[in-house]
């Protein structure tokens, strides 16, 4: 089995959490029993998590080797100039080494996005744009790493496809279940 579930920001991509106060789990949304993660969604990110319960879809999906490619929307601070965008194509060098070559474009404009809950902080004086970044890594807080290191700091992260599944029409908390594995 292979869900999709539209992650909301704040929640952990676990179904318990120990710390004092617990915070929000998957274990609030209703999910199927015996699905578990294929890889992870910080808690300060959104969007497309995919879940299963079979362990060679998880590793396919997780496995570094596979190379399964994960896309986000990305709100930066900053406007981002050509040797900026270049420097994510080209991969980066984070403090765990070098990343590998990311897909990035510039977006014209800001994407049809549910709002988020905080929204995120608006400055007047501080411009912002809309990255579609693409990578094959999944190191922690990798998207966030990289558009720091090139002087662009992320302000919203929204995974909108993962491993060959796309987020779609899905709201946030909200899941479908998917008979096709990925591509």
């Amino acid at each position: 089995m292979l869900v999709a579930f539209n992650k909301p920001y704040g929640v952990l991509s676990q179904f318990t959490d120990r710390s004092d106060p617990p915070r929000p789990t998957l274990a609030a949304f209703g999910l199927p029993a015996g699905v578990y993660p294929a890889g992870r969604l910080d808690f300060d990110s959104e969007g497309l998590l995919l879940l299963t319960d079979d362990g060679a879809l998880a590793h396919r999906l997780t496995d570094p080797r596979h190379a399964a490619w994960k896309t986000y929307l990305v709100q930066v601070e900053g406007a981002p100039g050509d040797a900026q965008l270049q420097a994510l194509r080209d991969g980066v060098v984070l403090n765990d080494g070098p990343t590998l070559p990311a897909r990035v474009r510039l977006l014209d404009a800001a994407p049809a996005l549910w709002p988020r809950d905080p929204p995120v902080r608006f400055r007047k004086t501080v411009p912002d744009a809309w990255l579609e970044l693409s990578i094959r890594e999944g190191r922690n807080r990798q998207v966030r790493r990289m558009t720091a290191a090139v002087g662009l700091p992320t302000l919203r992260l929204v995974r909108v496809a993962a491993g060959g599944q796309a987020l779609g029409a899905l709201a946030p908390g909200a899941w479908e279940s998917r008979a096709d594995g990925p591509t």
